[in-house]
C-alpha cells in the first residue's frame, strides 16, 4: 500500500476543521511553557533582566534548572503528539487533557526513558556521520504515537516496532516533512504568529501519517 503525501495533508485539515481554535491554544500553550517560562527562570538565576543581558554566559544554576525542566516537560510534549493524534481520528479531545499525563506516574517515567534512550541511539548513530543519524531518527519516528496505542509495550519494544513499521517509508515521512518548509518561511513573515497555525497542522500531519501506516498491514 501507497501512502500519498497529499491524501495524508487532506485528511489532517479535514480533521483539524472546526479545531483550530483548540490546536493553536495548545501550541500557545505548550511555546509559554517550554520556551517563556524557563527563559524567566534563567533570567532570575542570572539576578535580574540587566544582568542576564549583560553575562557573556549562562550561570551553570541555570543549565542544570533548564536540563531539569526539560526532562520534566516531555511527558507534556507526547501528550501534544497524543492530543493531536486524536484529532487525526475525529476525535474531541480537551487541551486539559494533556496535562493528565502527569497522573499516572509510572507512565510518564516510561515516556521519559523512551526519549531519553532515542536521544542516545541518535546521537551515537550521527557520530558515524549526520545521514545514519538522520535515518534513525526517522526510523523512530513513531514510538510516540505506538506507545499511546500500545501502553503495554517497553520502551525498545515501541522503538523497535517504530523501526519495522517505518521500513520502506523514511524517505516519504521526510518528504512530508519538508514539505512545509514554504510555510515555515512564510510564517517567519508574520513575526512568527503563523507557527501558531503550522505547528497544528504538521502535527496532525505526522498523526494522519501514522494512522496511515498502521493500517499498511
Amino acid at each position: 500500500m501507497e501512502i500519498s503525501i497529499t491524501h495524508v495533508k487532506k485528511k489532517a485539515l479535514s480533521a483539524l476543521h472546526g479545531k483550530w481554535g483548540k490546536g493553536v491554544l495548545l501550541t500557545f500553550i505548550l511555546f509559554f511553557i517550554t520556551a517563556i517560562v524557563p527563559a524567566i527562570i534563567e533570567i532570575m538565576v542570572s539576578g535580574g533582566f540587566s544582568n542576564w543581558l549583560s553575562q557573556e554566559r549562562v550561570p551553570v544554576a541555570a543549565d542544570v534548572i533548564n536540563i531539569v525542566i526539560a526532562i520534566i516537560l516531555i511527558p507534556l510534549s507526547v501528550s501534544a503528539y497524543w492530543f493531536f493524534l486524536s484529532i487525526a481520528r475525529m476525535e474531541r479531545p480537551l487541551v486539559s487533557e494533556v496535562f493528565g499525563v502527569y497522573k499516572d506516574g509510572k507512565a510518564s517515567l516510561q515516556l521519559i526513558l523512551v526519549s531519553l534512550l532515542m536521544g542516545i541511539f541518535v546521537f551515537l548513530w550521527s557520530l558515524l556521520l549526520i545521514i545514519p543519524g538522520i535515518i534513525k531518527s526517522l526510523s523512530y519516528s513513531q514510538t510516540f504515537f505506538i506507545m499511546r496505542d500500545h501502553p503495554e509495550y517497553s520502551p525498545l519494544q515501541a522503538i523497535s516496532e517504530s523501526k519495522r513499521r517505518m521500513k520502506g517509508f523514511k524517505w516519504k515521512y521526510f518528504l512530508m516533512n519538508l514539505s512545509f518548509i514554504g510555510w515555515g518561511i512564510l510564517c517567519v513573515f508574520t513575526m512568527g504568529i503563523g507557527f501558531l497555525w503550522l505547528a497544528p497542522y504538521i502535527s496532525t500531519s505526522m498523526a494522519a501519517f501514522y494512522n496511515e501506516l498502521i493500517e499498511v498491514e
